[in-house]
């Protein structure tokens, strides 16, 4: 009997009442990896604490092939480009400090859950891109005056729902060629050449917006005149709440604070314990769709809320900013939060915001901690 791509390529799906993480599942948590929580103290994510979302595979690129690789732009331009890393280094080179999470972050806490990678909360990390700014090359190229959408195709080739495809995603013009945020064509990750998880030779960054339009092992640039309908575009990553919604586009990070968990854990449970007394705690937050205004704490889950201090950004308007409180712990069982507001009045929600994907699931973080009697 002949087999099609859709008897092997599973339909999205919600979970069914009481059922756990399957094979699936666990195959995906094992490919793909998140923030170890304590390593938000670090300003910039050292790369194998970064998390890590591949669709397919990690392709293969050799260091000799790695210079041999050739980013082309072309369709809607005056002048079809084919630029090497080397090429490309040639241009001006900035440097941004980034905060990228997935669009999934906190999907197996929904209920019901969507079958699909299983992430928690620790879907983020923060790094030093280098490369070259998107706006230079599509300048270079001349962009021409009907143009409406760049869409970016990496490497990275599968099947997803019954469709092969390259990953492939688009962006607006506007954003494409803006400078506030400004995208970047990246081949430097913290001060190296990109990790191969990371999208080595040539990454793309985007500011601000949710981690699948940071499309890696990038390898075309194609300025369109109608808007993009590939299948990570029009299919994946829409805001649906049922099978036949269009639904709305995923795009920018919405506002989450997180806490780093203190004291020791329990090894399966990850319940914290900690000792009477004073009980430093912090944390980062972050938003892709204004500047932070502030984060509240609370220590009772979510009853009542309290200040805490947030960090200037110190000219690091995409990356997460610290945030402190001082806590001082009494024996019994508490439960640990922190949300996040941005000055355009987005604020993480106490409620879960549901959808049939999982996105953009900024539901506050709830930490169980255990301060034992003396």
């Amino acid at each position: 009997m002949t087999r099609r791509l859709t008897d092997i390529s599973a339909p999205a799906r919600l979970a069914h009442d009481g059922e756990g993480l399957g094979q699936d599942e666990l195959a995906l948590a094992a490919r793909n990896h998140g923030l170890p929580l304590e390593a938000l103290r670090y300003d910039v994510t050292p790369p194998g604490l970064h998390y890590v979302l591949t669709h397919y595979d990690i392709p293969h690129v050799r260091d000799a092939d790695a210079d041999d690789w050739h980013l082309t732009v072309d369709g809607r331009v005056r002048r079809a480009l084919s630029l090497s890393p080397e090429r490309l280094r040639a241009f001006p080179a900035v440097t941004t400090r980034v905060t990228m999470e997935c669009a999934g972050n906190g999907r197996a806490l929904l209920t019901p859950r969507p079958v699909s990678q299983p992430w928690l909360v620790e879907a983020v990390g923060t790094a030093e891109w280098t490369g070259v700014p998107l706006r230079l090359l599509l300048e270079e190229a001349g962009v021409a005056p009907d143009a409406v959408d760049v869409v970016f195709t990496g490497a990275d080739h599968g099947v997803e729902r019954g469709v092969e495809q390259d990953y492939q995603r688009a962006l607006p013009l506007d954003a494409a060629t803006g400078d506030d945020p400004e995208v970047l064509v990246a081949y430097a990750m913290n001060g190296a050449p990109l990790p191969p998880q990371h999208g080595r030779p040539l990454r793309l960054v985007t500011p601000g917006w949710y981690g699948m339009a940071h499309v890696k092992w990038l390898r075309a640039i194609t300025v369109v005149d109608e808007p993009f309908t590939g299948f990570q575009q029009s299919v994946a990553y829409r805001l649906r709440q049922t099978p036949r919604d269009p639904g709305e586009p995923v795009t920018r990070i919405a506002p989450r604070a997180l806490v780093v968990p203190p004291g020791f854990p329990d090894f399966m449970s990850r319940t914290r314990v900690v000792a009477p007394g004073p009980v430093p705690l912090e944390g980062r937050a972050w938003s892709g769709r204004a500047p932070l205004a502030a984060v509240e704490v609370s220590t009772d889950g979510g009853t009542t809320w309290h200040p805490a201090e947030l960090e200037p950004d110190h000219g690091h308007r995409w990356a997460w900013r610290r945030w402190t409180y001082a806590w001082t712990a009494v024996p019994g069982e508490h439960v640990l939060s922190a949300r996040a507001r941005d000055e355009a009045g987005n604020e993480q929600p106490l409620e879960q915001p549901w959808n049939r994907g999982g996105f953009a699931n900024n539901l506050v973080q709830r930490v169980p901690v255990l301060c034992p009697a003396p």
